[in-house]
């Protein structure tokens, strides 16, 4: 395996499936879309190649944020919106952990909104798993910030008023080095996703399409649905055309500075006209372009959007200290209280 990031510390010993598996009590609804995830992080955990006690999984409140109970894997749950500062604090104290963040849209667009855009924007190696389902589940069905607007909730019986995030738009707005979008029905597409973040060194960002079968029951239908899926799901690959459909005959093309859904072998379109994706051009402007893309016009764009290189907020960190170490005058205690001026009385 080609791995970027080489600071967790790696094993001799092969891990399988069931070295990830937690002898806790899965509490998560009947259907929900959380034991998918959990059965993509343990699929992924064993190929990563290190050792299970370089492991760490953090979260904040909410449903998605029971998490490390169910990983057998060393974890912290937090408090309400603060999974990010924790999380960069455990990367910063050990930087060969291997740190994921288990998250849901209140916990970090909401309460935890501004530890999220700042982890971010730091580019603290860690691995975020954003669980979209656009309610707080745990809560009983309040509208989150990413509720659509007009839905009737349980705190909006009118309908809520409020305009939506992106996730795709704010990562990138906070300068985020990686984001990617996939549905939580689809295991493979979560495992891959999972597995290039985990080489990206750097904040990554996995957007999961959540379905929460009590309080916002087909929330991602419009996407998501067996009758529209094909035309309404745009899977981008690094250095592949942007076709979907159902015979693959739609693709997405540059006019002008706008992006436009056309038909291959119509009005002289083919392949070679079809925008090619390209998920490590560091500058954002067709990623964020993509990340925005939804029906009825559009299809909504899932896989890898953006991974691109950028230093390390924790790899800058250890560097001061180094330089720190080599350079200071002041050595130990002794030299620190006997600095500066000094009197005897």
């Amino acid at each position: 395996m080609d791995f970027i990031n080489m600071t967790v510390e790696r094993t001799n010993v092969q891990l399988c499936k069931a070295d990830f598996e937690s002898d806790q009590m899965v509490k998560w609804c009947p259907g929900c879309g959380g034991h998918a995830i959990l059965s993509a992080v343990e699929r992924v955990f064993p190929k990563l190649g290190y050792r299970k006690e370089n492991f760490c999984i953090v979260s904040g409140i909410g449903c998605s944020s029971r998490f490390p109970y169910y990983v057998n894997t060393y974890g912290i749950h937090g408090i309400h919106g603060r999974a990010a500062a924790i999380s960069t604090g455990v990367k910063i104290a050990n930087p060969r952990l291997s740190v994921w963040m288990a998250t849901g849209d209140g916990d970090s667009l909401a309460i935890g909104g501004n530890h999220f855009i700042h982890v971010i924007r730091r580019n603290v190696d860690i691995n975020i798993l954003l669980f979209n389902n656009q309610i707080y589940g745990l809560t009983k069905g309040q509208y989150s910030p990413t509720t659509p607007m007009g839905k009737v909730t349980k705190t909006s019986p009118m309908g809520t008023i409020e305009h939506p995030f992106n996730i795709g738009e704010l990562v990138m707005g906070a300068q985020g080095t990686f984001f990617a979008r996939v549905p939580d029905n689809n295991i493979n597409q979560m495992t891959e996703a999972m597995f290039e973040a985990a080489k990206h060194d750097g904040t990554s960002v996995i957007e999961i399409m959540e379905n929460c079968v009590i309080f916002a029951d087909k929330a991602h239908i419009a996407v998501l649905g067996k009758d529209v899926k094909d035309n309404a799901m745009l899977v981008v690959k690094n250095g592949a055309p942007m076709v979907f459909g159902k015979n693959m005959d739609k693709g997405i093309i540059l006019e002008g500075t706008q992006l436009k859904v056309v038909e291959i072998g119509k009005d002289g379109i083919t392949i070679d006209d079809i925008l090619v994706h390209d998920a490590y051009n560091q500058d954002p402007g067709i990623q964020l372009m993509l990340a925005k893309l939804a029906p009825p016009n559009f299809p909504m764009v899932f896989g890898i959007i953006r991974s691109t290189m950028y230093p390390t907020y924790d790899d800058l960190v250890e560097e001061q200290i180094k330089y720190a170490k080599e350079t200071s005058k002041i050595r130990n205690v002794d030299d620190l209280l006997n600095s500066g001026d000094t009197w005897e009385i």
